[in-house]
């Protein structure tokens, strides 16, 4: 469907852009990264306040934000830091139309829905980082977070259609710094996190950097708790002034309570838990090797070969909420055992390069990449009639169940090549435009040992993108473009069968602009996505069935930067109308999809003093609303909307001592902030506390 429908639109832009009509006579200059003063800001550098002005996300080159036809949201880690948060999913509330979804019991960034649509796919440093169950990314090593909106596969390859999120990774930087922050929580939280950049040598071509983060939590939830220590050693060659070598490691030991959180009763207190504390935790190891080499040709070409390679296991047993009892009091429950473990390398090769063609300036990128990723899972369900638990007065302590036994066990690999192309292209100095295509090939196999069934499917996939931007004045653009995108799916039907990859298509317009000389940046758009051969899982059978097709169509806003020297803003609006369009008898046409508010919105402003005793020291609040939500696919189950209020304040008592204090959900709102069905509603965190230290050494 979408590759079909989008090519007429493609064919028409592409002969927009290459129409001689547009052109002028006049020659313009490809943008350039600008270096004011000690200023210095590049796609993955360190980002000063709120505001980016550069991203590699949307193109895979560092281009301006501005000259982009699309919309993309950067939340820098000041952002977290502010917030005294260290939650990826905090941070993407500041994104937009970015909805929180399942979190596979607390374990990791599983799920999210962009515009809409859910996806759990996520990226870093331009390599998706979500095949198998990693655990969630480690704020020590973000530097920024990026979201593009709207589907991404001309570049990225396969995915969905709502938008990607890459997190940039910190890089080794010139100059030597040691920064230490410790901090202490509500709920006997605890976390200490070691930040370590050194140059190796006197002429500044070889530095290293380490990120180190040592956490044991607690939480307002009974029996729940984690524990983590997370490692991210890197280091950068210059080899010589026209070839760099950058090599990047992350290695995370997790582990947590699994816990699906409480059943949609009336009177069920959110801080109990339904499992089995005596279970034991859920443990999760990954270990995570890149390397990139970058080599420039001439001024005007650059080669870049890249490869990437990561190693996860997740094992350990849970006791989970499965249906509530006629009583409306009893919680019937299962026990798993899970196994799983997987491996995922990729390799890009891109050749960027600066041309002439007239009057008109092409950065070119040709890129292919080779992804091989293999999985094993195994997940043993074990039923039994004596396993139910009290919601009000739970007992814990039962013996584990001993009847059926259940579940699945299977080997999946999917290999895949792709070439894409993208061309950026400045007509005038006012007029630029976007063209990407990309073709990928992919086999998929799985071999299912329950069934003793083997299943293999291969298929050719090509997805575009094109997009225009005009800039009316200096200070506002307007962008309009279309793309396409493909998700291959996973898994078997009852019948042992593979189901068709998920396609999808996606429209946006919208207006970009610069206010206050420039501090502020704005972006407001329109967006219409559809998606077909999407998959629901089927309760009476559990296993997955096509649900047909989806539609989101809405509009979000956004902005960042700076009101004046002493106030930083960041914030986000977004209408979304999303819907079944097609179904079937469990999950009609019409039906909402799961987990998307209408409308939601946030917004965060820091005060910092500018002179006198607390030069330095700053003050804030955060804002955020979630309107009402689907809580069930297919049913009339919504989880309420609900908005929270956050405080903050940080003392920088010397140049190298600063104390914070942050104060969240200063109302005591109850709320849920998200479920996958009546019985698996996670509730959000009461009014809590955290303190913080953080020393530069």
């Amino acid at each position: 469907m979408s590759s079909r429908k989008f090519a007429p639109l493609a064919g028409l832009a592409l002969g927009l852009l290459l129409d001689p009509a547009y052109a002028e006579e006049n020659t313009v200059e490809l943008d350039t990264i600008s270096i004011t003063g000690d200023t210095y800001e590049s796609a993955t550098s360190p980002v000063t306040g709120y505001r980016a002005s550069r991203s590699a996300s949307a193109t895979k080159t560092d281009t301006a934000l501005r000259d982009i036809p699309q919309s993309i949201s950067v939340i820098p880690a000041t952002v977290l830091k502010d917030l005294g948060s260290t939650s990826v999913e905090r941070a993407l509330e500041f994104a937009g139309g970015v909805s929180k979804q399942n979190n596979f019991g607390g374990l990791t960034l599983y799920e999210y829905s962009v515009r809409g649509f859910t996806t759990s796919e996520f990226y870093q440093d331009g390599f998706s980082a979500n095949r198998g169950y990693p655990s969630t990314p480690d704020a020590a090593n973000i530097e920024r977070i990026e979201v593009l909106k709207g589907p991404a596969a001309s570049l990225y390859g396969r995915g969905d259609p709502g938008g990607t999120v890459n997190i940039v990774t910190k890089k080794p930087q010139p100059d030597a710094f040691t920064t230490l922050q410790t901090s202490a929580g509500s709920w006997d939280r605890y976390r200490t996190a070691l930040d370590v950049n050194t140059p190796l040598d006197a002429e500044g071509k070889v530095l290293s950097r380490v990120n180190l983060a040592v956490e044991d939590n607690h939480s307002f939830r009974d029996h729940v708790e984690s524990k983590r220590v997370f490692v991210a050693p890197s280091f950068s060659w210059q080899l010589d002034p026209d070839t760099s070598l950058l090599v990047e490691s992350e290695f995370v030991r997790h582990s947590s309570t699994f816990d699906r959180g409480i059943v949609a009763s009336p009177g069920v207190s959110r801080s109990t838990f339904l499992g089995e504390p005596n279970d034991g935790d859920i443990d999760n190891h990954n270990n995570r090797l890149q390397a990139t080499l970058e080599h420039h040709l001439n001024d005007a070409w650059k080669l870049r070969l890249a490869s990437h390679y990561k190693q996860g296991s997740l094992w350990g047993d849970a006791s989970e909420n499965r249906a509530l009892n006629p009583d409306g009091h009893t919680l019937n429950r299962r026990y798993r055992e899970r196994s799983m473990g997987w491996h995922d390398s990729i390799t890009q090769l891109e050749l960027r390069g600066l041309f002439d063609i007239g009057s008109w300036q092409h950065e070119l990128l040709i890129g292919t990449e080779y992804e091989d990723y293999r999985k094993k899972e195994r997940v043993t369900a074990i039923g039994g009639s004596n396993y139910a638990i009290d919601l009000y007065n739970p007992v814990y302590g039962q013996p584990k169940p001993n009847g059926l036994r259940s579940g699945t066990d299977f080997f999946e690999q999917t290999k895949s090549h792709a070439l894409n192309l993208q061309d950026q292209i400045i007509f005038t100095d006012r007029l630029r435009g976007m063209v990407g295509a990309r073709v990928e090939h992919f086999e998929q196999s799985t071999e299912d040992f329950t069934r003793n069934v083997t299943s293999k499917q291969t298929h050719d996939a090509l997805t575009q993108r094109a997009g225009l931007l005009y800039q009316l004045t200096p200070q506002v653009g307007v962008f309009a473009n279309a793309s396409t995108s493909f998700k291959p799916n996973s898994g078997l039907d009852a019948g042992g069968n593979t189901f068709k990859p998920e396609e999808g298509v996606g429209y946006e317009v919208g207006v970009k602009t610069e206010l206050f000389e420039d501090r502020l940046s704005a972006t407001v758009a329109a967006f219409h996505i559809e998606k077909e051969n999407v998959l629901a899982l089927n309760p009476a059978t559990n296993t997955n069935r096509a649900m047909g097709k989806a539609r989101s169509q809405g509009i979000d806003l956004q902005l960042s930067g700076q009101l004046t020297d002493a106030v930083r803003v960041i914030g986000a609006y977004a209408y979304i109308d999303a819907e079944v369009t097609k179904g079937e008898a469990s999950i009609p046409a019409g039906s909402r999809i799961l987990g998307v508010a209408r409308h939601s919105g946030s917004l965060l402003g820091v005060y910092e003093f500018q002179d006198g005793a607390l030069r330095g020291s700053d003050l804030g609040a955060a804002f955020t609303y979630v309107g009402d939500r689907s809580g069930e696919a297919g049913t009339r189950f919504e989880l309420p909307a609900y908005h929270t209020v956050d405080l903050l304040a940080h003392y920088k008592a010397t140049k190298n001592v600063t104390v914070g204090l942050n104060l969240n959900n200063l109302f005591d709102e109850k709320y849920y902030e998200r479920s996958y069905s009546t019985y698996w509603v996670n509730p959000g965190e009461p009014r809590n506390l955290t303190v913080s230290l953080t020393l530069n050494l």
